[in-house]
């Protein structure tokens, strides 16, 4: 078998893995190759048509595909080895990797690697979804694939289970293939478009599509034989059971980090992210091996991605400059009504990263909210928010590293209010 040796592997070509390989050229590391599973670099935005891209990271706005076109132009032209429809199969050693194309089976060596293969929704199966299996029934990403990588039509009548600001995304995707939506359900109290999104929901929910959302519902069970026919719904607070006839179901949200490849390394993970476990230098518990993007926690938006994929090629260059890798880890535990928190790991309390803060989900509507990260009996920072939602991310800074002791006991994130729904 082949053997190539080369200073970063980079396992993911999407935002962040193409934002990481564009800053190490940038900083001298020209000695980096990217593998891809996929025929085509860019990762998700390639699939989203939709504009919104690029004005946070690019400073302009840009449909999804033509985002991903720019980070990965810009990424071969500063030499970077990009390697599509290249998948990793295997680790051969502590930072080698065994890889199968086209061309064959190759063992990549590296200095360093970092773990880019961002996230996916759950399936219908995966949600244990009871009923019959027919077809018709999509993710938002295969539904996007389905419509504007295969040009195919999906049905008449939709369903769309999720009222978050990726559900947005599949209302437009079915807009596009001549879909009608007869229904959104959530099984959250109320919507999750707030912020930026509650303009996008008036205009797109309540005078275009002219679109209920209901809410507090769960999918009880599916009917259909050869297509779906209709989908059984439960209200969670009356127990009451309603069947919208429909012949497309799309499942939005509920992500998961593509985190095999982490585990097969033993690399330690979090359990409320159920990705990688790591520091604001987003290093995982093996020395060498670094995570960014979407598999830290699933889906971010492509900007925030990007980002992170910047802070890791820092990270990178200065463990390939010598820096040392710290073998205290001190966990970041959250607790309800947080859903989870990362980073989730501190390892230097003295060196604070480029990106400067944490990020947070939580699981429930709360408002005149105090978030505290506290250490045993010692507070080590608050900060109050007006309201926090599910399935949108706030962040806290991370002035308070410096007074974290490292030979203490685990740090906990808790989170009270006044109101909750």
């Amino acid at each position: 078998m082949d053997k190539r040796q080369t200073q970063v592997l980079i396992i993911g070509a999407g935002p962040a893995g193409l934002s990481a390989a564009i800053e190490l050229e940038r900083l001298g590391v020209n000695k980096v190759i990217i593998a891809e599973r996929d025929a085509v670099a860019g990762g998700m935005p390639r699939l989203c048509h939709h504009t919104g891209f690029g004005l946070r990271d690019l400073h302009r706005p840009l449909t999804g595909p033509r985002y991903a076109q720019t980070y990965a132009a810009k990424a071969m032209r500063q030499g970077v080895e990009i390697r599509t429809q290249t998948t990793v199969i295997e680790w051969a050693g502590p930072l080698s990797c065994i890889t199968t194309s086209p061309a064959g089976m190759q063992e990549i060596q590296a200095e360093s690697i970092l773990l880019a293969t961002g996230c996916r929704e759950r399936s219908r199966s995966a949600r244990l979804v009871a009923g019959t299996r027919p077809h018709g029934i999509f993710t938002t990403g295969s539904l996007q694939d389905f419509v504007y990588g295969l040009g195919s039509a999906v049905g008449k009548k939709a369903v769309v289970i999720g009222a978050e600001p990726v559900s947005l995304s599949a209302l437009l995707t079915l807009s596009k293939s001549s879909c009608k939506v007869v229904s959104m359900v959530t099984d959250l109290p109320r919507h999750q478009f707030y912020g930026i999104y509650q303009p996008i929901k008036i205009l797109m929910l309540d005078l275009w599509f002219r679109l209920p959302i209901v809410t507090s519902c769960t999918i009880n069970q599916i009917f259909g034989h050869q297509r779906v026919e209709a989908v059984e719904i439960k209200n969670s607070k009356t127990g009451q059971m309603r069947v919208i006839p429909c012949d497309t179901l799309v499942f939005t949200g509920d992500w998961i980090p593509d985190h095999e490849l982490a585990r097969r390394r033993s690399v330690e993970m979090d359990g409320p992210t159920q990705g990688p476990a790591v520091d604001a230098w987003l290093r995982t518990s093996q020395p060498g091996i670094f995570a960014a993007g979407n598999l830290l926690r699933g889906a971010e938006t492509a900007n925030v991605a990007a980002g992170e994929g910047v802070v890791a090629a820092h990270s990178i260059h200065r463990y390939l400059s010598g820096s040392s890798w710290l073998a205290g880890r001190i966990p970041i535990k959250p607790t309800p009504p947080i859903k989870w928190i990362s980073p989730n790991v501190v390892s230097d309390a003295k060196t604070l990263a480029p990106s400067g803060r944490f990020c947070f989900r939580v699981q429930e509507f709360c408002k005149q909210a105090t978030v505290q990260v506290q250490q045993g009996d010692k507070i080590l920072h608050r900060h109050h928010f007006r309201t926090c939602i599910p399935n949108s991310s706030y962040h806290i800074i991370n002035n308070w590293l410096s007074k974290v002791d490292l030979q203490g006991e685990a740090i906990r994130v808790s989170l009270t209010s006044k109101n909750a729904d």
